[in-house]
């Protein structure tokens, strides 16, 4: 009874850290729109520039380092606690003051690597950040340890409220005032220090609160903890991070490269703005893939613990189809009314083709991150931390060739071939590793059929609305009303063909979160077929 206590005790922590971590996945993604808005594409180019050095970090420590030091703890008895807290917060601690050195103190040398000296003083600001991380980690660590998510969960949505708040906020009073949108930018890395500052005052707060005591420390030996520390940190958060570090890639690269193929400097910032609207986009289109990985990669591996292989590959093929389809879904989609959602959300419909390619992101990215985790969960994590390592080489060796030819255009087609080198590699692997069949031949096809339904009926729909209805609207208010429109619509036609096909059966629609609608949808639709 007691096990049964605490196992319902976990499962509800689980399920409100996960819906935190989408609730901050959906503001990070939004936030980006009205932000763009305001600064325009040099202000968005100013603040993509500098977001990923502090995003990497970010995600390293608060999220792999903290889930490896509760992983660690977990693996030790509770007198082995504080000489594990006090290990990993002085190893993340040293690590946070050198790359806090490298970016306050090389600031300078960063920014005229990246081929814009006025970046400086982003990136100084944006060290500070990172001299939060430390007690972030180890006191979210501290809590998962416990099984007490609550208090993660409040702090996550905290931080990104405060930060989103004071982006918003802060950017348009500044420009309001005539400043520059390099000090513009500055406050918007301002805001990630004051979230992550407004974070941690929340979680020392539920720490003082917490009863529990740690037992009086037993020493132990430091470099297996800082070995295991490390290794599992570094497994558990580099999926997460390969669309930042592309980013970071990107930084170095895109802006540089244009200008040295000739394009003028201000033209070169507002091209590199643009390519950058594609990133709240992939973030949004991978949310339920993301929910679904969350949600469904858990039950594999407490199957294979259980010994019920059946059930895992079930499980497995369940992710796989999913988190495939909904992919499918949004890239297909964002194909059919890019125009649209570019003009709707950022103003202008300008590199629209760019941003398709770039959209299909979404596709290899869910996959990347359903196989990823499942192999994490089969204790296989180097050879997908290779394979990670070689895609973001191939990143820098494909922006360097094609960015000069296609320009922003390149750097979107390099990021789909490195994250196609990416999953075709943890294919073949995770064939090795565990020789599941993940889908029929049938199962594709449907897919297909979907989704050339859903794009004929869309495109009509789109030029429709665009030629006829909305004519007399400005541009950019007809094209709100064509995306709001042919979204749900595509949406509809795609959700009624895959529930005709039944490539995903009414029992495993119940076990994926928000599936019972879709499953009595399902078996409406085919019990009226049967009379």
């Amino acid at each position: 009874m007691n096990n049964e206590g605490t196992m319902k005790s976990f499962m509800k922590g689980a399920v409100l850290l996960t819906l935190a971590s989408l609730m901050v996945k959906l503001l990070s993604a939004v936030y980006r729109v009205p932000f763009q808005n305001m600064v325009g594409d040099q202000g968005f180019y100013i603040y993509q520039q500098v977001y990923p050095f502090i995003g990497i970090f970010s995600i390293w420590t608060s999220y792999g380092f903290a889930v490896a030091v509760s992983k660690v703890m977990a693996d030790h008895e509770a007198h082995h606690y504080s000489a594990i807290l006090r290990t990993a917060f002085s190893c993340i601690a040293a690590i946070s003051m050198l790359f806090f050195a490298l970016l306050f103190f090389g600031s300078d040398i960063l920014a005229n690597w990246m081929g814009d000296e006025k970046l400086g003083g982003l990136l100084k600001v944006s060290a500070f950040a990172i001299l939060l991380m430390p007690p972030l980690a180890i006191l979210k660590g501290y809590f998962q340890s416990h099984n007490r998510m609550e208090p993660v969960a409040y702090a996550q949505v905290w931080d990104q409220a405060v930060r989103v708040s004071i982006i918003l906020l802060g950017t348009w009073l500044l420009l309001s005032n005539g400043a520059s949108l390099y000090t513009a930018g500055q406050m918007a890395i301002f805001g990630t220090v004051a979230g992550g500052i407004a974070g941690l005052l929340l979680l020392l707060w539920h720490f003082r609160k917490s009863s529990a005591a740690l037992p009086k420390a037993v020493p132990l030996q430091k470099g297996p903890i800082l070995k295991k520390l490390m290794a599992i940190s570094l497994s558990v958060s580099m999926s997460a991070l390969i669309l930042l570090l592309f980013q970071l890639v990107d930084s170095f690269t895109v802006f540089r490269l244009l200008t040295e193929s000739g394009v003028e400097r201000m033209a070169a910032m507002e091209q590199k703005g643009v390519y950058d609207r594609g990133q709240p986009l992939v973030q949004f289109g991978l949310l339920i893939a993301t929910s679904l990985a969350l949600a469904i990669v858990p039950l594999i591996a407490h199957m294979f613990k259980k010994k019920s292989g059946r059930s895992a590959n079930l499980y497995a093929q369940l992710a796989f189809r999913t988190s495939f389809l909904f992919a499918f879904a949004a890239a297909v989609g964002l194909t059919c009314v890019m125009p649209y959602v570019n003009e709707a959300l950022f103003q202008t419909r300008e590199e629209s083709f760019t941003l398709i390619i770039f959209s299909w992101q979404i596709v290899w990215m869910s996959l990347l991150l359903v196989m990823n985790a499942m192999l994490q969960g089969l204790g296989k994590a180097k050879m997908p931390a290779l394979l990670l390592t070689g895609g973001i080489l191939v990143k820098i060796a494909c922006n360097w060739l094609l960015i000069p030819v296609w320009g922003v255009t390149g750097a979107a087609v390099a990021g789909n071939i490195a994250l196609g080198f990416i999953v075709a590699g943890l294919f073949l692997y995770f064939k090795k590793v565990w020789p599941l069949r993940f889908a029929p031949v049938r199962y594709y096809g449907w897919l297909f059929v979907a989704g050339s339904a859903m794009s004929g009926i869309v495109i009509l729909w789109a030029l429709l609305s665009d030629w006829v209805l909305f004519d007399g609207l400005p541009s950019r208010w007809a094209a709100l009303f064509t995306t709001f429109t042919a979204v749900p619509l595509g949406a509809i036609i795609f959700l009624l063909i895959i529930a005709k096909s039944r490539i995903i059966t009414e029992k495993e629609w119940y076990i994926i979160p928000f599936g019972r609608k879709l499953a009595g949808l399902q078996l409406a639709i085919n019990s009226r077929r049967k009379r």
